[in-house]
C-alpha cells in the first residue's frame, strides 16, 4: 500500500486525497449549508428559472399562445436584427464605453482608496469619504434632469452665463461628439466613492509591519504606495476587472438613458445594446427580436468572461475566479 501511494505521488507529483462522500459532507456542514440555501433559492429563483424565457428569440410571440406555445420561427429574430443595421454599432459603442469605464474605474478608485488612507486627519477622511461616496446614491433620474437643466440651449443655466458674458450659447444635446466623454465622466464621477471601498478595505488588510519595516529603512510616502500598496492590491484588482468583464456587453442603461433621452442625433455616439433592447420592445413592440438582441448580448458576456478567465489562470491560476 505504501509502495502504491508512493508511486502515486511520484507519478502525480502531489499526494492523492480521498473525498468524502456527498452525504456525509452535507452531515458534516449542515449548519453551514443552511445559511447558504436562502442565496442558492434566491439565485434559482430571479436567474436561472427566468432564463427559460431566452427560446422566446426563436419564437413569433402571441399573447394567447404565451412564451411556450407561441410558433416556432427558428433564426428568423436574429435575420431580422441583422437586417436592421445598428447591431454592429450598438455592440462597438457598448465595448467601447466599458473598456474605457473599467479603464479609467480601476485609476481612480484604487487612488482615491490610496489618497483616502494617506490622510491623516480622522474627520477630514470620514468627511472626503462621505462626499465620494454620495453621488453613488443620486438616481440617474435625477442626474439626467440636472444636467438637462444646466446644459438646456434655451434655459440652460450654462447658456445663461455664456450669453450674459456676451458668449456664444453651447447646444450640447445637438453635438454627438461631445458625449462620449460626457458619459464617461459621469460613470466615473458616480462609481468613483462605491469603488474605492473595496480598495480601502483591502488597504487596511495589508499587514502594517511592512510600512513599519519601509519607514524605518527611509521609504518615501510615494515609495511605500508604490512597492507595497499598489502591488498587494493586484489580486483584489484582478479579480473586480474580471468580474466588470463579464458585464462588458451590459450597459448601464439609467446613464445612457435618463442623460441622452431619445435624442435620435446623438444615438450613433451613444447608444448601446441595452438602449437599443429598449427601443426595440417599446416602439416595435416586437418581443422575438428583442429577446434575440437580449440573448446575442448575454453569449457576448459570457463568451469573453470564459476567455478572459482563461487567460488569467493560464498566466497566473491564483488571480482566476475559477
Amino acid at each position: 500500500m505504501g509502495e502504491t501511494m508512493g508511486k502515486e505521488k511520484k507519478a502525480t507529483g502531489q499526494p492523492t486525497v480521498k473525498k468524502e462522500p456527498f452525504l456525509k459532507v452535507v452531515k458534516k456542514h449542515w449548519m453551514l449549508l443552511l445559511m447558504l440555501a436562502p442565496a442558492v433559492c434566491y439565485v434559482i429563483i430571479f436567474s436561472y428559472i427566468p432564463m427559460t424565457g431566452v427560446i422566446l428569440a426563436f419564437k413569433q410571440y402571441q399573447y394567447k399562445g404565451g412564451i411556450y406555445h407561441s410558433p416556432w420561427i427558428g433564426l428568423q429574430n436574429f435575420k431580422s436584427l441583422m437586417i436592421a443595421g445598428k447591431l454592429g454599432m450598438v455592440t462597438r459603442n457598448t465595448l467601447l464605453y466599458n473598456i474605457a469605464f473599467i479603464l479609467l474605474g480601476v485609476v481612480f478608485e484604487m487612488g482615491s482608496a490610496i489618497l483616502i488612507n494617506e490622510l491623516t486627519s480622522k474627520y477630514f477622511k470620514k468627511i472626503a469619504q462621505s462626499f465620494m461616496f454620495l453621488p453613488y446614491f443620486i438616481s440617474w433620474v435625477v442626474a439626467g434632469a440636472v444636467m438637462y437643466n444646466f446644459f438646456n440651449y434655451e434655459r440652460g443655466i450654462v447658456n445663461h452665463v455664456i450669453k450674459a458674458f456676451g458668449g456664444t450659447p453651447f447646444d450640447l444635446y445637438n453635438t454627438p461628439a461631445a458625449w462620449p466623454f460626457i458619459l464617461v465622466f459621469l460613470k466615473i464621477w458616480k462609481q468613483t466613492g462605491y469603488g474605492s471601498v473595496v480598495y480601502l478595505a483591502a488597504i487596511t488588510g495589508l499587514d502594517q509591519e511592512m510600512f513599519e519595516a519601509a519607514s524605518i529603512d527611509g521609504a518615501s510616502a510615494w515609495k511605500k504606495i508604490r512597492y507595497i500598496t499598489i502591488p498587494c492590491l493586484k489580486p483584489t484588482m484582478v479579480i473586480l476587472v474580471l468580474l466588470a468583464i463579464g458585464n462588458i456587453f451590459r450597459g448601464d442603461f439609467g446613464l445612457f438613458y435618463q442623460t441622452v433621452k431619445s435624442s435620435a442625433l446623438l444615438q450613433p455616439m451613444t447608444d448601446v445594446i441595452d438602449t437599443y433592447v429598449f427601443r426595440l420592445l417599446i416602439t416595435n413592440s416586437d418581443i422575438g427580436v428583442s429577446a434575440a438582441a437580449g440573448l446575442y448580448q448575454s453569449v457576448l458576456c459570457f463568451v469573453t468572461i470564459m476567455v478572459c478567465n482563461a487567460l488569467v489562470k493560464k498566466a497566473d491560476p491564483d488571480y482566476a475566479l475559477y
